[in-house]
């Protein structure tokens, strides 16, 4: 209980003993605690460090345990001042983080002009792009050919992945032809039971991705996927590829049927604090504070779980989820 304070249960039983038994010697406090005379000794030290054992006034080659409103009350100020401190230099250190990411943007990008960045080389480009992920806000769109990766992400190193857990609107168009290779497959098997939606085209003009609908991501050179990304941020161009995107996917057609979704895939760590919160009487609100996630995104993953479990309101949600056993 007070390990807060620095003062341990071992260190705790010491300065306890000394309190109650002010003229005992410290072999006699180790034989009340149980201990080694040894590690008393140590612990006793640990105690002069925390100004719980100190000179007696009268006595200068003897010790008291100070008064517990006293030296407990001290050190709790001490500690909380460590802490302010603490939590200064956390900011301070944030504030020096922000700067060294711009910094690094600024490296990545090769130029930048308006509401455009070039960003050149494929690694680069993936660093920015992972970075406007964890971002992203409400939905994720894109077109993939064949040519931008023969092999995907295995499921545990997935950009995709913690975008969904955290609730946003995944829509992508594969090429059919990538279809024919298994590990694709399985991949967008993993996306689709994860709540994404995963359809497939004959062809597709290039690589596209689309945050939020208001950041779009297309090839510096779409004949050459090493060459790097141009990101783009205003809204004309930004329209223009929301329509292309449009246009595939409604002629695209669906890789694996909504109703076949596996409902008993484990819930995500969201889902499952959303449950969590949501059967304790959490409204979206409160659900959105605790979880550091927009409102719209509590709601979205509140609907995303009702249609999971064919649930009409929060009641038949909370007994749905209950059957399964996941609240």
């Amino acid at each position: 209980m007070l390990e807060p304070l620095g003062l341990d249960e071992a260190t705790f039983a010491v300065y306890h003993a000394l309190l109650n038994h002010p003229d005992s010697t410290p072999e006699e406090i180790a034989a009340l605690v149980n201990r080694s005379a040894t590690e008393v000794s140590g612990l006793m030290d640990k105690l002069r460090q925390l100004q719980l054992l100190v000179p007696t006034w009268t006595n200068p080659d003897g010790e008291h345990a100070v008064h517990p409103r006293v030296g407990l009350t001290s050190l709790a100020e001490r500690r909380r001042a460590e802490l302010a401190r603490l939590s200064s230099e956390l900011k301070d250190a944030e504030a020096s983080a922000e700067v060294i990411a711009e910094q690094y943007n600024e490296l990545l990008t090769a130029r930048t002009s308006g509401d455009v960045e070039v960003l050149r080389g494929r690694a680069n480009a993936s660093r920015r792009i992972e970075e406007l992920g964890l971002k992203a806000r409400d939905t994720f769109w894109g077109l993939l050919p064949a040519h931008v990766d023969e092999a995907v992400q295995p499921l545990d190193r997935s950009p995709d992945v913690p975008l969904l857990e955290r609730g946003l609107k995944m829509r992508t168009v594969y090429l059919q032809s990538m279809t024919t290779s298994k590990q694709i497959l399985e991949y967008a098997a993993m996306i689709h039971r994860l709540g994404g939606e995963v359809r497939a085209t004959p062809t597709l003009p290039m690589r596209l991705l689309i945050f939020d609908h208001e950041i779009a991501i297309m090839p510096m050179d779409p004949d050459n996927p090493t060459a790097g990304a141009v990101i783009h941020r205003s809204p004309a161009v930004v329209s223009v590829a929301l329509a292309l995107f449009d246009a595939y996917w409604s002629r695209a057609v669906e890789l694996f049927d909504p109703e076949e979704r596996e409902n008993d895939t484990p819930l995500t760590p969201h889902e499952a604090e959303v449950l969590r919160l949501l059967a304790g009487g959490a409204k979206d609100e409160q659900v959105a504070r605790l979880l550091g996630i927009s409102l719209r995104t509590a709601r979205r993953i509140t609907a995303n779980l009702s249609d999971r479990l064919d649930a009409a309101s929060r009641f038949e949600l909370g007994v749905a989820a209950a059957k399964r056993g996941w609240v």
